[in-house]
């Protein structure tokens, strides 16, 4: 099987000529929608249908994750709360009974899940890159409430719930920023932050969700953070943090993508700004099994067509491999069973009483 490592996007809200030829090509793996991208329910089921048209396992992706990041709001889609409702509610419980705001917090992340997962599928999305296990230290403004908890130990859980939701509508997920974005207030689309904690420091706290959850987590997306006490390039870039403290040390099995190449801090790599290519070959080579290039298919797509023309020619020319492992990580992240029917969905018990556990 040939590795389809790239992420892409589209501009409008349906597929133009050279948006199939971009989905066509073999190196494209999938592709991330925006808000620009959707109308309706009616539209968006329509372009997710023509992109599988195009390749059945492209991997159609979005950012959603409740709170302020959620890219469909409207026409029926749920307003899912920011996932640090949730840590609130653990903290919450009932008189005479220790513990109960945890477990209703698991159950209410669960029931979001679900309800997450199983909105997006009924369209023909196949993935959200969700949940965010950065910690809440109060410092970033990227990250504030998109996080659980300042304890490591209450995001690991309610994220694990998160995830139990997903999974029951058949829907994968994405564990981010490893190794952990809260720390730092840059906001890495514009600069690079830099956090100058000890590997110690890090593994004791922001890390320890993906120890906990190597065998849950399906898929990575590690931050565009320089570390500087363990390695100079951002995390990933680093074969330090993705191979050997992300794979072996903590254990972790699936998929690596990288953050989006067209952010500021992506592309900055030992010092020097580096282009589109050579920024998704290092990161190949790190050790992503997937990298994003978002929001560059706007006005006429010009490096997306240089990345996969790029990219294309560094596998001919020797400058990366491509790798089998990587693409069959790829694949398991399509979707399990049949997509629901909205309609159904909407009248489903299972769906209206995981509505009503909602905070």
């Amino acid at each position: 099987t040939p590795h389809a490592p790239l992420i892409l996007d589209i501009e409008g809200t349906q597929l133009c000529a050279t948006d199939r030829q971009r989905l066509a090509h073999p190196l494209t793996g999938g592709l991330i929608l925006f808000a620009r991208n959707w109308v309706d329910r009616a539209q968006l089921a329509a372009l997710c249908r023509d992109i599988k048209a195009v390749r059945e396992d492209l991997l159609i992706c979005v950012d959603h994750e409740g709170g302020r990041v959620q890219r469909f709001r409207s026409d029926g889609f749920t307003h899912l709360p920011p996932m640090r409702a949730f840590g609130e509610l653990w903290l919450r419980d009932d008189k005479g009974r220790p513990g109960s705001g945890a477990l209703k917090a698991c159950n209410a992340a669960s029931a979001a899940g679900y309800v997450l997962a199983a909105e997006l599928r009924a369209c023909g999305v196949d993935f959200s890159f969700t949940p965010v296990l950065d910690l809440d230290w109060g410092e970033s403004g990227v990250i504030g409430d998109r996080a659980f908890a300042r304890d490591a130990r209450v995001t690991a859980l309610l994220a694990k719930s998160l995830i139990h939701g997903l999974l029951r509508a058949g829907m994968a997920n994405c564990g981010k920023h490893f190794p952990g974005h809260g720390f730092v207030k840059a906001d890495s689309h514009t600069e690079i932050p830099v956090d100058r904690r000890s590997l110690k420091a890090i593994l004791a706290d922001d890390a320890a969700p993906y120890e906990w959850l190597n065998s849950t987590l399906s898929s990575v997306m590690p931050a565009h953070v320089i570390y500087p006490r363990v390695d100079s390039r951002p995390a990933g870039f680093s074969s330090t943090w993705l191979e050997d403290i992300l794979r072996h040390r903590l254990g972790f099995g699936g998929a690596i993508f990288s953050d989006d190449l067209s952010m500021a801090g992506a592309r900055l790599i030992d010092g020097r700004e580096v282009g589109y290519t050579e920024a998704a070959v290092t990161a190949l080579e790190a050790g992503c099994d997937m990298v994003l290039l978002c929001n560059q298919s706007v006005d006429g797509g010009a490096a997306v067509d240089e990345l996969l023309d790029g990219l294309a020619e560094a596998q001919l020319k020797g400058g990366w491999q491509m790798r089998e492992a990587s693409e069959l990580r790829r694949r398991a992240l399509l979707p399990n069973g049949a997509a629901p029917d909205w309609d159904e969905l909407m009248r489903s018990p299972d769906y209206q009483h995981a509505l009503s556990l909602l905070p």
